[in-house]
């Protein structure tokens, strides 16, 4: 046992390294800007309306998330992009250039425009501002949507309307006319000097450990799943606090929905065919069929709120916004068992009539088997037959259903959690996804996929438990 276990932890490293790595390229996939979604509309108003000062604390932001390195350890690419794209840390500005040299297979020309063009971006912040309107609007659109195409068309078509402002009588010509002129001057070189065959040339370089992967898991390792997005504070400080509400109510779910599912099957499978039977699957199955989010709709209604039905229940969430954090111990214990009526039974009857199904079915098959007529023939009471010989080896469907449990009390329960105003996994998941709170999102990817494992580890161990003739192999594999 120890050895199969020892082994099956081992191989669970590379798994592990393999969801990691799913989780970093999908981060990098997810839409939007890192350091625009941190700070949102205010980005510009901290850089003052500054070109230099907004690069400043996009460059130092950048810098503390790990951004300002090359991806990952190596990068598989064509010699048409330059060694040097990583360092532009604006997505979009970086997307432009790399569909410049997409286009043309020149980076080194590709990536003059781009200096070029950051040059006269650079200067347009230093006219004074009084002459800070009119032309200047045309030229300063003009060069900002230089940055995010690439199509010829488009390129020249920018160039020519702010060739057509600089006139002689312009008072911004004397400002910008040479930066413009150096800027056309970069784009003519790179029409006329095309390099497409470098986009067949396969290249590969080697970027060391100073890249962004090693330094996302680096911390994460050490348990450091980074900055929330959305108000800047620890990711593992906010999943733990949204954990800890979400393991109570699932916790508690899942006891009371074993615990009750296990011995109605049970009994049900023993009475076979008796009204007994008939009863408890038409109950069951008549609670399985109710959406919970109607039905907890209905129990928040009714149950809650004095004009619809009866006050017996608080309303939200799982603590009285009253009660004091120094409260004793045991007015804080039942004050929450009193929140938690609710969301808890809506939580537990879907899953009672799915359990109970499972272990009658598998209770079911056993007491068909040989082996239980055989202790029937011994004389032994109905009792014994069905709780220590038939129950015992009809667990294994029951066990089954335990590995699926661990990521089942990470994950949560939207929508009982949205009825009930309750910030656990499920609410905070969802929060996330539509607020691109990224490092919230990957940081519960990776935590579910690590519940995931020890439940598939528990649920072999259980196995053995609880059939002796199952054996571990030297391979570290089940037999029988």
């Amino acid at each position: 046992m120890i050895r199969y276990v020892a082994m099956r932890l081992l191989l669970f490293i590379p798994t592990l390294l393999v969801i990691t790595l799913l989780a970093f390229a999908l981060s990098k996939l997810a839409p939007g800007d890192p350091i625009l979604i941190l700070y949102g509309e205010e980005f510009a108003d901290q850089g003052g309306g500054d070109l230099n000062q907004e690069e400043r604390i996009y460059q130092s932001t950048a810098h503390q998330l790990g951004l300002d390195k090359p991806v990952f350890y190596f990068d598989f690419t064509s010699a048409a992009f330059p060694d040097t794209m990583y360092r532009i840390l604006n997505r979009a500005k970086r997307k432009g250039l790399r569909d410049l040299c997409a286009q043309y297979g020149n980076p080194k020309a590709a990536l003059a425009f781009y200096s070029a063009l950051r040059t006269i971006d650079q200067k347009l912040y230093q006219v004074p501002d009084s002459l800070q309107k009119g032309n200047f609007r045309v030229i300063n659109n003009n060069i900002r949507q230089l940055y995010n195409t690439s199509k010829e068309s488009v390129v020249l078509a920018r160039l020519e309307n702010i060739r057509k402002v600089l006139g002689p009588s312009e008072p911004l010509t004397p400002f910008v006319i040479a930066d413009f002129h150096s800027l056309d001057q970069k784009y003519q070189s790179l029409l006329q000097d095309p390099k497409r065959w470098n986009l067949y040339v396969p290249v590969i370089r080697w970027n060391g450990f100073q890249n962004q992967y090693h330094h996302w898991l680096s911390n994460l390792l050490r348990g450091d799943f980074g900055k929330s997005y959305k108000d800047g504070r620890p990711v593992g400080v906010k999943i733990w606090e949204a954990l800890m509400r979400t393991l109570l109510l699932n916790g508690v779910a899942v006891v009371l929905a074993f615990g009750i599912a296990i011995p109605l099957g049970v009994q049900a499978a023993a009475r076979k065919g008796s009204l007994f039977d008939r009863w408890v699957t038409i109950l069951l199955f008549g609670l399985y069929s109710l959406p919970t989010f109607w039905v907890g709709t209905l129990l928040l209604v009714f149950f809650t709120t004095p004009e619809y039905g009866m006050d017996w229940f608080p309303t939200l969430g799982l603590n009285s916004s009253q009660l004091s954090p120094d409260a004793p111990f045991a007015e804080r214990f039942w004050d929450t068992a009193y929140h938690m009526v609710l969301p808890v039974f809506c939580l537990t009857y879907a899953s009672l009539a799915y359990i109970s199904r499972q272990m009658r079915n598998s209770m079911d098959l056993e007491l068909n088997k040989l082996y239980i007529l055989t202790a029937k023939a011994k004389g032994l009471s109905e009792k014994a037959v069905v709780w220590k010989h038939a129950f015992r080896n009809a667990l294994f469907p029951i066990i089954t259903l335990i590995a699926s449990i661990f990521p089942f009390l990470l994950a949560g329960s939207f929508v009982i959690e949205f009825i009930f105003n309750i910030s656990g996994m499920g609410l905070v998941t969802i929060q996330s996804i539509f607020g691109r709170d990224w490092p919230m999102v990957f940081g519960i990817l990776v935590l579910s996929a690590i519940f995931t494992i020890i439940g598939i580890l528990l649920a072999d161990i259980m196995y053995a438990l609880a059939d002796p003739r199952i054996k571990y192999s030297q391979s570290g594999n089940l037999k029988q």
